[in-house]
């Protein structure tokens, strides 16, 4: 199996140390492909909301990405209030989207 078609979630984060330049619309839409209910906004950063039945599950959910966030070394900003998380995803360093943020996101839905 080619490397770039291995699923995302299976990936590693690679720290960005700046002087890359983010990902061009073309591929933004194709890794926005594999995802499930990402949305790309612009080509400048990823977002998703979820929704659970009270504070305290959204509460576990912002813990666990959390959890992902410190595992990848790679931080999204998170927003959870009852019952709703949003999540928003990015490279700050280059305030623009690279593979590791798609990556990130696989890893994110696979929180049960």
């Amino acid at each position: 199996m080619d490397l770039d078609e291995r699923p995302l979630a299976e990936r590693q984060c690679i720290p960005c140390q700046g002087g890359v330049p983010p990902l061009g619309a073309a591929e933004v839409e194709r890794l926005l492909a594999r995802l499930d209910g990402w949305r790309a906004e612009g080509v400048h950063h990823l977002a998703k909301d979820f929704k659970f039945k009270n504070f305290a599950q959204a509460l576990a959910f912002a813990n666990a990405v959390g959890a992902i966030a410190e595992a990848e070394k790679h931080h999204p900003d998170i927003w959870f209030t009852w019952g709703k998380a949003r999540i928003e995803i990015r490279t700050h360093k280059i305030d623009g989207l690279t593979e590791s943020d798609f990556v990130l996101a696989a890893k994110i839905d696979r929180i049960p």
